[in-house]
């Protein structure tokens, strides 16, 4: 996931998106686990979910490979 929480599968980020968002242009990350049970304040899963439905945003190679050139060579954290 990105720092907008923009997530894609890693073989996409690895191999299509080369480490730059098509969103937004920051690199990825993994996404931190969430706790599953009440530590603190109710923020948890159980209050929270994660989403139930995916959402397909397909990427257009073509026009990101462009996009995507002109970051990839800078470390996410200077961009």
């Amino acid at each position: 996931m990105c720092s907008f929480e923009c997530t894609f599968c890693k073989h996409c980020v690895e191999h299509l998106l080369h480490n730059v968002c098509p969103n937004c242009g920051g690199g990825f990350v993994a996404r931190p686990i969430r706790p599953k049970q009440n530590w603190k304040g109710e923020n948890f899963l159980g209050k929270y979910p994660a989403a139930s439905q995916p959402k397909y945003r397909p990427v257009n190679t073509v026009d990101h490979d462009v996009f995507a050139a002109l970051l990839r060579n800078i470390a996410p954290e200077e961009r």
